[in-house]
Parts: C-alpha cells; structure tokens; sequence
C-alpha cells in the first residue's frame, strides 16, 4: 500500500501541518488545547444524554395506569382532531375549524361513553371522531344526529357492532404506552402529510 504524500490536516483548524511526533493530530499546541476542549465537550454532552435517557426510562417505569390513560388519551385524541380537521362535525353541520395554536375549537367526541364503554376508549376508527364543542358539551354528545352520521361515514353493520360490544378489557402499561407510541406515530404522518 503506497502512502499519499500529502500533508495531514489539523484535526481543529483543518490546516495542512507537519506531525512533530507520530500520532499528533493538531497543528500547533494552541489548536490542541481548543481540539481537546471541543473532545471534552462532545464526551460530556454524551454522558448528559444518557443520564437523561436512563431517568426518561426510570421515570416512565414509574408511570401509573391512570398516567398513562391520560397519554393514551393525549394521543388518540390529538390523532382525530387532525384526521378530521376541515370535516363536518359528527352530530351536526359545523365544519371543525382549529383556530388557535393551542387546545382547539373541536373535540374527540365518543360514540359510546368512556364510562359506559371502557374498552372503546382508543378506538378511533369506529367509537372516536371530531366533534364541534357546542354537541359535545352542551348536548352531551347529540347521540341521536351522531349515530345517524356515523351510519353514513362507517356503516350500519360497523356501527351495530360498536353498540353490542361488550367486550371487558384490562387496561395494562404496555398496551396503554403502545396506544400512545402507535397514534403518536400517526399524527405525526399526519402532520407531515400537510
């Protein structure tokens, strides 16, 4: 193997430089200082990183159900008012319009309640869809002009099946960080998408 004649660069200032000993990777002492300050810093912002991925882990472990519910929730709902923002609202003709930067001018309306139907909390395709605030709030979710909507957009057979299921499901973390990990995910390629 034939070696290239050329002079090596400083590893800092990037200028070619004849090597005063073997190994010697800088120019001059000066840029040996800056080049091990720059090191030092580099090693330093590695460690910090992974003492703040070690405690995200800890303090993710420490998480309980209710936590997670609430991220789950955070999620699924952030997916559905993005899936379905420029869209009629599902109970009425109000078109869901988000206006602010923060929190919205519609929500993630339920067909079936979260209290009377817990293990159709997350499911965006058939229990969760944007929702104008006045039909959510003031008339408690206007379930009659809901379900007639949701009959056009889902189907009959689809929405039959979300009203007889009764299915009893047992909320763990992993499922409820999945939830969070899988619709985080996409509104993300949502968000992108635009």
């Amino acid at each position: 193997m034939i070696k290239s004649s050329k002079s090596p660069r400083c590893n800092y200032c990037k200028q070619p430089y004849t090597p005063k000993f073997p190994g010697y990777k800088v120019c001059s002492d000066e840029c040996g200082v800056a080049y091990g300050m720059k090191v030092a810093a580099k090693t330093r912002k590695a460690a910090e990183r992974e003492v703040r991925q070690q405690t995200r882990k800890q303090l993710d472990a420490l998480k309980t159900i209710p936590m997670l519910h609430n991220e789950a929730r955070t999620a699924v709902h952030l997916f559905v008012r993005l899936r379905d923002e420029g869209k009629s609202c599902i109970s009425c003709d109000t078109i869901l319009i988000k206006r602010g930067a923060t929190g919205g001018d519609y929500d993630a309306g339920h067909f079936r309640s979260v209290g009377s139907s817990s293990h159709l909390r997350y499911d965006a395709d058939r229990n969760i869809f944007g929702q104008c605030k006045y039909c959510n709030d003031r008339l408690a979710g206007n379930h009659s002009a809901y379900r007639v909507r949701l009959i056009a957009r889902i189907g009959l057979q689809q929405v039959e099946s979300v009203e007889a299921d009764q299915t009893l499901v047992k909320w763990t973390k992993d499922a409820l960080r999945e939830i969070k990990a899988l619709y985080t995910l996409k509104a993300k390629e949502l968000t992108n998408a635009r």
